[in-house]
């Protein structure tokens, strides 16, 4: 199957996860599209009733209410039954890297609000240790120089994220620094570790809000792994 392939049928079988009802947290990327996609046949089938979502990036927001789905702000919310996204890396004990897409923040912030976090990934992003995709972290622009010599005292590499020549801006108005070099052999630690350097806004490892349920899509049909 083509990695296309797998990421539809993963986006289709989160649907089991999804209660009638509910307001349903929506990640980012081009698993998650999948996702929506099955969400809105699914709705326009009467298969599933929801009372809404809430999206972690514009681009899925913009997605979502082009099928007529509704989408609530994170304030507007007390919490989520599932949050369903994607991720660049997952391994065995549903610690993650995510933000390949620029949308790391709104992710963990949408992530925390929910009981469980459903990860849907072809079975290419999982692995044995965190770091060999680059770690996306969301700087203040005015500390990246700074950020990138931390990295460089741990043994990473941090470069600053570009678009079309110019350093990319994500929905928070921030830059993103990708770490390469690192190995994460304690993601937990890792994480509350650099969340706390001046003018880090997130990293982009996902230990504190980890996966409580992986759907892989494999060659032989979609794997669970449950945390």
């Amino acid at each position: 199957m083509t990695q296309d392939e797998l990421k539809t049928q993963v986006g289709i079988a989160a649907l089991k996860y999804v209660q009638n009802g509910e307001i349903v947290g929506v990640g980012t990327g081009s698993t998650v599209n999948k996702f929506i996609d099955a969400l809105a046949s699914a709705i326009a089938a009467g298969e599933i009733k929801i009372t809404g979502t809430v999206s972690s990036s514009v681009a899925s927001t913009e997605k979502l209410r082009s099928y007529g789905i509704p989408v609530f702000e994170a304030n507007e919310v007390t919490r989520l039954g599932v949050y369903i996204d994607g991720a660049d890396e997952i391994d065995g004990e549903g610690y993650m890297v995510k933000g390949g897409g620029a949308a790391l923040t709104r992710e963990k912030i949408v992530a925390s609000l929910a009981e469980r976090f459903i990860c849907i990934a072809d079975e290419s992003k999982l692995v044995k240790t965190l770091g060999a995709f680059p770690l996306p972290v969301e700087v203040i622009p005015m500390a990246a120089g700074q950020i990138q010599r931390r990295f460089v005292a741990k043994g990473g590499v941090a470069t600053l994220r570009l678009k079309e020549g110019q350093p990319l801006v994500t929905d928070n108005g921030q830059h993103i620094l990708d770490v390469t070099g690192l190995s994460i052999r304690e993601p937990l630690a890792f994480e509350l570790g650099v969340n706390q350097w001046a003018g880090v806004v997130t990293v982009g490892v996902f230990a504190q809000q980890k996966a409580s349920v992986c759907l892989l899509g494999t060659s032989t049909g979609v794997k669970t792994m449950v945390f």
